[in-house]
């Protein structure tokens, strides 16, 4: 019995768009117990404030919340214990190299379903200033007028 095919987005970390410049994106497994899943299939997860960490040779993130499961009784875990990122040997040590670098963090992005396995999109990113991020919003406010305007010009 084959599983789901496909790709199938739980949660996205939207404010890791607003504080950080997007490098590179990477794609990580993650190891859960069998309670956490059943909760992430819900749902149930936070990555407002979650990043990875390096420790003798792994990736961990942390602060990620995955909610108890409401059936899962004595198999729950605690919501915001640190996982180990499931990643090849050579793709962490290069992900370490860079994060050594000025300025550079690595940020969960997104929660996401991928042939039924969870998988975890990891941002390579420089953080923001404050006048970068009313930059942002500034370019984003004038292309929405834009596109407003474009509507009532196309009717």
């Amino acid at each position: 019995m084959a599983g789901k095919q496909g790709t199938k987005q739980v949660t996205a970390n939207k404010k890791a768009w607003h504080d950080y410049f997007v490098e590179e994106k990477y794609e990580a497994g993650i190891e859960l117990f069998g309670t956490e899943v059943k909760s992430i299939r819900q749902g149930q997860v936070n990555l407002k404030d979650s990043y990875c960490s390096f420790k003798d040779g792994e990736l961990f993130v942390r602060a990620m919340h995955i909610s108890p499961y409401e059936k899962g009784n004595i198999f729950n875990k605690d919501p915001l214990r640190v996982r180990r990122l499931l990643m090849h040997k050579k793709e962490i040590a290069v992900l370490f190299g860079r994060t050594k670098q000025d300025g550079y963090s690595l940020i969960p992005l997104a929660v996401y379903f991928k042939n039924s396995r969870v998988k975890l999109e990891l941002g390579l990113c420089r953080g923001k200033k404050q006048h970068d991020k009313r930059d942002s919003i500034a370019a984003r406010d004038a292309k929405r007028e834009i596109d407003r305007a474009m509507k009532i010009w196309n009717r």
